[in-house]
């Protein structure tokens, strides 16, 4: 059990390198906190915080850096949203008043003030998306080396793309792969269709002489099938915290960003708001962020989900205070919307 004195300096830690980035020692500390202690009682405590695991050092800095358990405590025990000021609420209200076709504009809207009032990659996933259900696969021939692989979704989503049969397969073998395809995965969360798939990736492979292209055609189908329900903004600013010039990792949280299935579990929270950080996050390729997400409502009897992926050491009060504000918003406007719409 941490000590009110050992919860503010973990607390004034946490915010201090959020906004400076720099590892934070005793007499900055001092500085900071609001109540008058000596440096060497700061270090005392710094150093029980250190062996309980919720800060360590850096190199071979004297000062420290959170560790993933210190967010982690920080997050469950300490953190308050702060309420955003009334310019920043007038910036998403104004956005949102625009004269909207359709419900995505809406959606997509609300991805792109994210991410521009954060600067980090915002993520909104519109109203009943959770519901939507592989409901049909097959193939139709075209000639003799070219079949159409068609995905139908039970929102009515349609989606399809040429595959060019390599030489060898045959119209049997191309037969048991879509009645696997059939009996595994149609019926399915698209989200969860990929990850479904990968377990029956030996047999399918099997059917296809070792072939992988045409997985590779089913999950290109099936990833515009999922983006169609997901609008992501401000991709770019993943790189912006990077923690090395390492072009594989660069490639890895990108094609994990454009993935149906692992941005579809990254998503999967049955919790009102849900905080998720480092190595909580899928396959150890975002060990350097968190993902903060919120549920929202259409006043259609419909739940979104909107999220922010960044560092982890963002700056969990204000982010938090602005999605809270954001899918308040949110949820006003396409309310509003299906009101008019319906009317």
């Amino acid at each position: 059990m941490l000590t009110e004195r050992q919860l503010l300096i973990l607390e004034t830690i946490i915010q201090d390198y959020a906004n400076v980035g720099q590892p934070i020692g005793s007499k900055k500390l001092q500085e900071q906190l609001p109540v008058h202690v000596s440096s060497a009682t700061i270090r005392n405590e710094m150093a029980v915080l250190e062996q309980a695991g919720y800060i360590m050092k850096e190199h071979s800095s004297s000062g420290r850096v959170p560790s993933l358990s210190g967010y982690r405590y920080y997050i469950d025990n300490l953190v308050k949203p702060t309420k955003i000021d009334q310019s920043a609420l007038e910036v998403i209200h104004s956005a949102l008043a625009n004269n909207f076709s359709k419900v995505d504009e809406i959606i997509a809207m609300s991805a792109r003030l994210l991410s521009e009032m954060t600067d980090y990659t915002a993520i909104s996933l519109k109203p009943g998306s959770k519901d939507v259900k592989l409901e049909g696969f097959r193939l139709v021939p075209l000639g003799s080396s070219q079949v159409m692989l068609i995905m139908v979704t039970n929102d009515g989503t349609v989606d399809s793309q040429i595959y060019n049969v390599p030489l060898g397969i045959h119209g049997d073998q191309l037969e048991a792969v879509v009645r696997l395809i059939n009996e595994e995965v149609v019926g399915l969360p698209i989200e969860e269709v990929s990850a479904r798939l990968q377990s029956n990736a030996p047999k399918l492979r099997n059917y296809l002489r070792g072939s992988i292209s045409l997985l590779d055609v089913f999950d290109n189908v099936l990833s515009r099938a999922f983006h169609q329900q997901v609008f992501v903004d401000g991709k770019k600013n993943l790189l912006n915290y990077l923690t090395s010039d390492n072009i594989e990792q660069v490639k890895s949280i990108y094609s994990f960003v454009d993935h149906s299935s692992g941005l579809g579990e990254l998503l999967n929270t049955k919790r009102d708001f849900a905080v998720m950080i480092g190595d909580e996050l899928a396959d150890n390729v975002l060990t350097d962020y968190s993902l903060i997400s919120a549920k929202y409502h259409d006043g259609n009897n419909g739940e979104g989900l909107i999220a922010i992926l960044g560092p982890t050491n963002m700056q969990y009060s204000k982010v938090l205070g602005l999605i809270d504000a954001l899918r308040s918003e949110l949820s006003q406007r396409l309310s509003n919307y299906y009101r008019d719409f319906n009317d």
